[in-house]
């Protein structure tokens, strides 16, 4: 396995639209292998969620996991489709790996349904809540070139890491 490097903003493919993944090459050790060198990159940088074009990958691909009580399952999505949006608008503090050292408050909704092909590429239906759905829509935003700051509708809010963990950590545990 590899640590991957990972594009920063304005790195043009973080604002490219995804390829679809192909179905016959996800059971390939290419493909395998690139899925665990996701992992291993997103725990390597301390992220939760990472998207293939976050790697300079332009396909369709998201890797999940975050431990705990308000934790994320292992998930691979390929070639995801949100079908559903809940009712419900949820605000949390987003960052990503793409754009260091920043957070910023981002409003979502707080349910979400999305089908997509697992590792195994099979289909699978998830319906998610809380922090796994805003940690899926985050991630599906990079296959069609959004960042979190796209979605900020008080740019008041964004903030450097440092001042963030000095003024604001403590009115939300959870970041994405």
């Amino acid at each position: 396995m590899a640590i991957l490097p990972i594009a920063k903003v304005g790195n043009p493919i973080l604002r490219q639209i995804a390829k679809p993944v192909d179905p016959h090459v996800i059971g390939s050790r290419r493909f395998q292998e690139f899925l665990d060198d996701m992992f291993e990159t997103m725990v390597h940088f301390e992220g939760i969620g990472l998207a293939a074009p976050q790697v300079a990958c332009s396909e369709q691909v998201v890797v999940m996991e975050c431990e705990g009580t308000d934790g994320i399952p292992r998930t691979v999505l390929i070639n995801p489709k949100i079908i559903f949006y809940g009712p419900t608008q949820s605000t949390m503090w987003e960052g990503c790996l793409s754009i260091d050292n920043m957070r910023g408050k981002v409003v979502r909704p707080s349910m979400v349904r999305v089908q997509a092909l697992d590792r195994n590429g099979a289909t699978q239906d998830i319906e998610a809540n809380g922090l796994y759905a805003v940690c899926i829509q985050h991630e599906m935003d990079h296959l069609i070139g959004k960042l979190f700051v796209d979605r900020m509708t008080d740019m008041s809010t964004l903030t450097q890491l440092k001042e963030f963990e000095a003024y604001w950590q403590e009115e939300s545990a959870t970041v994405i």
